[in-house]
Order: structure tokens, then sequence, then C-alpha cells
């Protein structure tokens, strides 16, 4: 496997891995044997979009949006009009005429929101002078509007005109945002999430107000997502891991997630311990609808929204945090962190007696608060037999800085990018092998053979 190619990995600092990491040369199940580097930027890059299936945009802190063909690597457009880092981006679906359009909007820290046609390259549309940063983006496509979150929640509609607005809010603003039944959204502002609702009047003009504060969480959001149609979660700075109703706003389950150092004795224990917050801060969340993966640290936790229960865990999957996650379709997970990795895992049936995680990391003990949960000291592993373990499939090596974020395009790849200024596409070398052989054959063929 390539190691590197693109700077070392002393890098990213003097982190000595564990063993059990070392995934060697040869890597079976890895089917990403393949990368092409993706050059253009010369900032930080943060953000990619996924446009339809062969086109991907990325922008980051240059100010600049980059639009890719992933299957050639082919850098189509580059959208220049933001003066400052962009903060946020979507994809956003317009009509025309009797087919459907996907756009881009971006936000930037410069205080604009930009509408751009990535066919053409033009910018469609432009806000500017807003009264902060907006620093996240969410399309309601059923109410034809979508919304900007900084220190005031915006509703506009699709020329571009604000609809109504909330009321300014704490410095900390709106940091992430999701749709839930109603005409509602939940907002992420520092501890607390803050419901809002959509309200349509009889002459068709929309307003918002604020409905509830859920005040539950300890210290400042990370990560707010949506589970499937009737539940949602929140992950915050000290590990604590709630999944709510996404109709009455009630908690359904509560984990706080406490990483434990293995104790290696006559009986493997877990002990207690005092884990620094870095070690349990959830950075991301995502969901299948029945499973979340949740960024813990350097660490990768799944919990069953069915069972409420733990299924599968790994204090250390990579050297520093983990930024970004994915469960993929053929069961498999994946992660990338600021170590600039990139790694594939898959659960197996087998207890992990080699990681024990603390009493509160199960989150059986009760619903609500950290502080209110109680518990034994001490906990035999073997007490948790349902418990997997996480194995490592595929590393892929190519970044020398914090890969940021992937997005896959199924067989056809998987971009990645980075604080080193590049995007990576990974590609199935099998797969590749077999279009050059029926490029070979069909340009063959137009030649009339050899």
């Amino acid at each position: 496997m390539l190691r590197w190619i693109l700077g070392g990995r002393d890098a990213q600092g003097a982190v000595e891995k564990s063993p059990a990491l070392f995934i060697g040369e040869e890597q079976p199940k890895n089917r990403f044997t393949e990368l092409q580097v993706l050059k253009g930027h010369f900032d930080i890059v943060r953000f990619l979009v996924q446009i339809d299936d062969f086109r991907c945009a990325s922008a980051g802190d240059d100010g600049m949006v980059l639009v890719w063909n992933i299957e050639t690597g082919e850098r189509l457009l580059e959208l220049r009009g933001h003066s400052q880092q962009i903060t946020a981006m979507t994809a956003y679906s317009c009509a025309r005429g009797d087919t459907t359009h996907t756009c881009l909007i971006t936000a930037s820290s410069d205080r604009t929101l930009s509408l751009w046609d990535p066919d053409t390259g033009h910018r469609v549309q432009t806000i500017s002078d807003l009264q902060s940063s907006v620093k996240c983006l969410l399309v309601l496509e059923r109410l034809c509007v979508w919304v900007s979150g900084g220190n005031e929640l915006c509703v506009w509609n699709r020329d571009f005109q604000l609809q109504c607005q909330s009321q300014h809010h704490n410095d900390a603003g709106i940091t992430a945002m999701i749709e839930l039944p109603k005409n509602c959204i939940a907002a992420a502002m520092d501890k607390e999430i803050v419901i809002f609702r959509l309200m349509v009047s009889t002459e068709s003009t929309l307003s918002v107000a604020e409905f509830r504060r859920l005040t539950d969480h300890q210290d400042s959001i990370h990560a707010l997502i949506n589970v499937n149609d009737g539940l949602f979660a929140s992950g915050s700075h000290v590990g604590e891991l709630i999944v709510w109703d996404a109709v009455d706003w009630t908690i359904t389950a509560y984990e706080h997630i406490l990483w434990e150092e293995s104790v290696v004795e006559a009986q493997t224990e877990i002990r207690l311990a005092a884990p620094k917050p870095s070690e349990m801060s959830i950075q991301h969340l995502t969901s299948n609808g029945k499973l979340i993966l949740a960024a813990v640290g350097g660490g990768l936790y799944v919990y069953n929204v069915l069972t409420k229960s733990v299924l599968a865990y790994r204090k250390t999957a990579h050297d520093s945090n983990v930024l970004h996650t994915s469960l993929m379709p053929d069961g498999g997970l994946m992660s990338c962190s600021e170590d600039g990795s990139v790694r594939m895992w898959e659960m197996q049936e087998l207890p992990l007696p080699a990681e024990p995680a603390s009493a509160g990391f199960f989150g059986m003990w009760s619903f609500g608060r950290s502080g209110k949960q109680a518990g034994p000291p001490v906990k035999k592993v073997m007490e948790f037999p349902s418990i997997r373990t996480l194995d490592l499939t595929g590393d892929l090596i190519g970044h020398s800085g914090a890969v940021q974020m992937f997005v896959s395009f199924g067989e056809k790849g998987l971009v990645t990018c980075s604080t080193d200024t590049l995007l990576i596409a990974w590609r199935n070398g099998e797969r590749q092998s077999r279009l050059r052989s029926l490029a070979l054959f069909q340009k063959l063929e137009e030649n009339g053979g050899l």
C-alpha cells in the first residue's frame, strides 16, 4: 500500500501507534488500491458535497469552490466570488422547467451567501451584508425553502428572498441544524438544542418561533443528526450521546461515553478513571436508521437505537481525533482523522477484552444527566458478551494533513479532503483494471485489431 506519498507521517506528531492497528501492506479486503491526487486549492479544504453520480464540489479556507469529475479527476470549474473562507456548503435542488437541477449554496466569513450553477460556474444569486457569518445550512425541500444558521436563524425562499428570521442568539450562535416533523427545526447552540417551528399563514407567508429549549447536555454540542423519521441524536464535548424523540423532543436513550485504559490481570476488569475531555468528545455522528456511529476522541462507538445498547467500540481507532465517519451500505464502517488516515472497519462477533470501557460507557444506569448516574465501580467484561470488536480492514494513507471528511460514490470510489490543500480520489483497483481493459479492446476494434 502507498505510504505517505505526499509527506511524512512524522508531520502528524510523534504518536506511537498501537501494534493492533498495523494492518501491513497486504490488505485483501481493501478495494481502494488506486488513487489520484486532485490539486487546485491553496488552503485547507473542509467541505465536500456530491452533485450527482460523477461530480462533487470542494470548498474551504481559500474561498473557492471547485467542481470535479471524480471518474477522471478533471477539475471542471472554479467558482470564485467569496473573499474569505467558506463556512458551510450544501446542495440545493432547483426546478428548471420539467426537470430538477442541482445547485450549490455556499456561506462565507465575508458574511455573504451565494447560489452557484455547477454546470456553468455562474453565481446565480448573492446575499451580502448579513448580520453575522453563517455556520450551517439546511434545505427544507417540502416547504421549498432553505435555512441559514448563525447568530440568527433565517428562512429564505428559492429566489433568495428572506421570509422570516429568529431573534439574535448568544455569541456561540447556531452550529448545526436538522429538520424534524411538523415543520420543526432542531438547532444546536452551545449546550442547548433549540426547537423552532415554521408556521404558514393563510396568505402563505412564513414565520418562525422558538418552541422549546432542551437543556440536558452538560457541555457544548458538537454533533446533531437525524437517525430516522422518529428519532434524532446529539453528542457533546464530554461524551454525552442523547437519542431524542423527533415529535415530542423527549429523551429516549442516554449514553455517557467514558474511555478507559485496559488493565491486563488474571481477570480483565473495567476500572473507573478520569479521561481527558478531548478523549471523550463526540466530534461527529452518523446513522443508517438503526445504528449510530460516533467519533469519540480518537475512537469509534457503535450504538443500536433499537435495543438501546452498545454494539461495538474501539478506543484507539486513530492516533488523533476522528473528524468524520460513515456506515457503509455493505455493513462496514469508515473513519478519517487528524492523523491523516482514512480507515475501513468491520464488526466481528467477538468479545473485546483488550479494550474495556467504563461502566458509564454502557449507559445502563438511567436516562438523564450524567450527574444522576450511579453504579458499581467495577464491571467484568464478560458481563457484556454481545459486544463486538471493530477489525481494521483497510488503511488509506496518502494525505499529509488532517483528513476533514470524505464522500463515497459507491463503486466509482471515494473522495477525501484535507488540511494539506489536496483532494484524493480513491478507486477500486480491480474495477479500474477492467475499465482499462475494456477501453483497450474497444480501441483495438476501432483500429481493426493489432
